[in-house]
């Protein structure tokens, strides 16, 4: 079957490092998470029925999230002002990332003619040293994703 995708990137691979703008221009990079684990959702569109869902349901478990000391970052290729108008409208606590160019799509297998819907879980540390724990397709709930920080 041919496919647009890259297979996931495996658990217990390196996470790759990446660099991106934030809904208001400041940058973003995973090593500023250092010994905190990080879910990364990539997600097609902004404000589309699907991506608000998915998002909205790590906003309404940010509280467990926060308190299990995890980040949570939404990336996709919209503009800053897109997902700026999107956060406040949805009230996320946590920023969404412009991938301008698909650059960190591609690094995390999630790129393509558009972005496939992908959460990967991040482990705490720092550097290479940094291990993809949960690596899934689609709109995983966010306690299927933190129970990958009980292995």
């Amino acid at each position: 079957m041919l496919s647009w995708f890259a297979p996931l990137l495996p658990v217990g691979s390196p996470a790759p490092p990446f660099r991106l703008p934030d809904e208001r221009g400041r940058e973003v990079t995973l090593d500023e998470f250092d010994n905190r684990a990080v879910v990364l959702v990539f997600y097609p569109g902004d404000d589309t029925p699907v991506c608000r869902r998915q998002l909205c349901e790590f906003r309404d478990n940010w509280g467990v999230l926060e308190a299990r000391g995890v980040a949570v970052l939404g990336v996709n290729p919209r503009g800053a002002a897109s997902h700026a108008r999107f956060r406040e409208k949805s009230g996320f606590p946590f920023p969404l990332l412009v991938d301008a160019g698909q650059k960190a799509a591609r690094l995390y297998h999630a790129s393509g003619p558009f972005v496939r819907r992908t959460v990967y879980l991040i482990g705490p540390g720092s550097g290479p040293g940094r291990r993809i724990l949960f690596a899934r397709r689609g709109k995983p709930a966010p306690g299927e994703v933190l129970a990958a920080l009980e292995v």
